[in-house]
């Protein structure tokens, strides 16, 4: 029997990489894998949809589909997940020494709807009790001049945002135009250590930790999409690709569990596993709905507050019956 040919763009997990490279199969799948980095996948994806099957922004995915874009259907694969209290860089001796600073203060970002952003301005609006109008939002690229806004929003009208096309965060940050950068991407001269760039919160790990223990949010930043007419003609794929890409992971975790050799070239390893199951459970990176209700929900309800999604988008909507409860096999 043939095999439905599928394109999967994807970008370079371990967690992913036997699937990709045919370790592991979903059945009755045919798949040309495409390894890239996420922000091209994302561009191309949803400029184009050049792919069947491909990773997606979380964030980027919930604007589009709140403004009536279904073009996509999402199944719970979560490759990449980051808690984002370490998103945040302020320049050394500004005074912003604390997430209290930032009340009144011009935080610059990328672009309001990539998701670390959305998962941080959600702790500072429910944990630290800034609210959104409280700063002034500078939109720009990180590290390149030219980024611009790619998703229409729907902030509210207290809210200031403006958009700096010339000129890049880095800079804008060292030259003392904006107080903070809130980016995934890493200024670029924190990267090369320059001493006045550093983290709002250095201690990050400590506060993330009190964080999950406290709200059990551990932030999903992307997942994997369908075209939606694919899976409405053969709808079984869905399940067929969560099977591997979780029979994936839970092989990657192995490998990072081994005590015997080394398969990743850090030290401690399963040490950082061990803590990993201690503080987030036997599954400390779990795919699924219901292992994720708490994380997923959280989210819709920052996108819909910050005017990224333009109506509540329920949990129900995101994710098709078949993939909501998969049986444990």
């Amino acid at each position: 029997m043939s095999k439905l040919e599928i394109s999967l763009a994807i970008s370079d997990y371990d967690h992913v990489r036997d699937f990709v490279h045919g370790r592991v199969t979903a059945e009755g799948l045919d798949i040309n894998f495409q390894v890239l980095p996420t922000p091209e996948i994302f561009d191309r994806a949803t400029r184009d949809q050049e792919w069947d099957v491909c990773e997606m922004s979380w964030g980027k995915w919930t604007g589009m589909f709140s403004q009536g874009d279904a073009s996509l259907v999402p199944i719970p694969v979560f490759p990449s997940r980051v808690f984002r209290h370490s998103a945040l860089y302020v320049k050394k001796g500004s005074g912003v020494d604390t997430l209290e600073k930032l009340r009144g203060k011009r935080v610059g970002d990328p672009d309001f709807a990539h998701t670390a952003g959305i998962y941080a301005r959600g702790y500072l609006m429910h944990d630290v009790g800034i609210k959104l109008e409280e700063i002034e939002w500078v939109q720009a690229g990180t590290n390149k001049p030219g980024r611009h806004e790619n998703l229409e929003l729907n902030l509210p009208p207290t809210v200031k945002r403006v958009s700096v096309p010339d000129k890049t965060l880095d800079d804008m940050l060292l030259e003392g135009e904006i107080d903070a950068i809130l980016s995934a991407i890493p200024p670029k001269s924190f990267v090369a250590g320059n001493p006045d760039m550093v983290r709002l919160v250095p201690n990050y790990v400590e506060v993330e930790t009190e964080y999950f223990k406290r709200t059990g949010i551990f932030p999903i930043m992307h997942f994997v999409a369908i075209k939606r007419p694919l899976f409405e003609r053969h709808p079984w794929m869905a399940v067929n690709l969560y099977r591997a890409f979780e029979e994936a992971k839970d092989r990657s975790i192995a490998r990072i569990k081994n005590m015997m050799i080394s398969h990743f070239p850090l030290p401690w390893n399963p040490d950082n596993a061990r803590r990993a199951t201690e503080l987030l459970g036997p599954d400390w990176w779990p795919y699924g709905v219901e292992p994720n209700r708490r994380t997923l929900e959280a989210f819709l309800r920052f996108a819909e507050e910050q005017g990224v999604a333009h109506r509540k988008v329920t949990l129900d909507e995101v994710f098709p019956p078949s993939v909501q409860r998969i049986l444990k096999v």
